[in-house]
């Protein structure tokens, strides 16, 4: 079995050099706040225009682009789930975005890859519960599809950054 090696990095995911970033993005895919309107602005209006042939995006999945102006050579845009109350099925659709990236990236044959903190921002998903949520579907998810790469997880602030961090060092633990 091959595998991925995860770390966190606190700093600004447009800054990443690699093959690809995932953006936290919304339905429409055309563009928001957070990193999804810091993506679109990195990646310049080409982005926008691939964006709109691909017509939105469910909760969950994921759609992929060119980098176009970002040192990438792909961004794959998945959305996450709105938290709501823990009980509406939020862990699954998180999970389930970290799935379809990974599964985008075998496909497209990527071995470095940026995701941001997915659904913790705007979208308010509890840091410590959605960190559990993306560590374990990193881990679960990459030796499922056998796959070798490099997983960044880039934090945009210290804060969350430690708490990623608590959550990835108590899983090598076990």
């Amino acid at each position: 079995m091959r595998n991925c090696t995860i770390e966190t990095v606190t700093g600004d995911i447009v800054d990443f050099k690699g093959d690809a970033m995932v953006n936290a993005a919304n339905n429409s895919l055309l563009g928001g706040g957070g990193v999804d309107g810091a993506i679109h602005s990195g990646a310049g209006p080409q982005l926008l225009e691939e964006c709109r042939q691909h017509g939105g995006c469910p909760t969950g999945e994921a759609r992929v682009t060119l980098g176009y102006n970002l040192e990438v050579k792909y961004i794959i845009h998945t959305v996450g789930p709105v938290w709501v109350n823990g009980d509406s099925g939020e862990q699954n659709l998180l999970a389930s975005c970290y799935f379809s990236c990974l599964k985008a990236a075998k496909e497209l044959k990527i071995t470095s890859i940026a995701f941001p903190a997915i659904s913790c921002g705007v979208y308010g998903y509890p840091p410590k519960q959605a960190a559990a949520v993306a560590v374990e579907s990193l881990k679960t998810y990459s030796a499922t599809l056998n796959l070798s790469c490099k997983l960044t997880i880039f934090c945009f602030s210290r804060a969350m950054s430690a708490t990623y961090n608590e959550i990835l060092n108590l899983s090598h633990e076990r």
